[in-house]
């Protein structure tokens, strides 16, 4: 399984394609591509979204469903979509308004 992630460029943010099909602050109801037509068709979003100049570093990651949530498979992935490692009262998890999975 894999989601589409990118950082939007006007602020540097690091962002997941949704299921509401726009870029979204958290994992949470990212979009899932369980097969290699689900993986083109993010990645012609993607690609759309970089020559619109919306986004950049665009990448589908892996990830997979624990407890019915998106994990990211890859550490560098885990804390792109949480916050830094050892300061947990900044980046996305100390926004208490927001849900993540991380």
């Amino acid at each position: 399984m894999k989601i589409l992630t990118a950082n939007r460029l006007t602020d540097g943010e690091a962002v997941w394609f949704s299921t509401a099909h726009v870029w979204a602050e958290t994992i949470v109801g990212a979009e899932i591509a369980t097969d290699k037509a689900g993986e083109a068709r993010l990645e012609a979003v993607g690609n759309a979204a970089l020559e619109n100049n919306e986004v950049v570093d665009v990448n589908l990651i892996d990830v997979e469903l624990v407890d019915g949530e998106i994990r990211p498979t890859r550490l560098r992935e885990q804390i792109r979509a949480a916050g830094p490692t050892n300061r947990i009262d900044l980046g996305k998890q100390a926004r208490p308004d927001i849900s993540r999975a991380a």
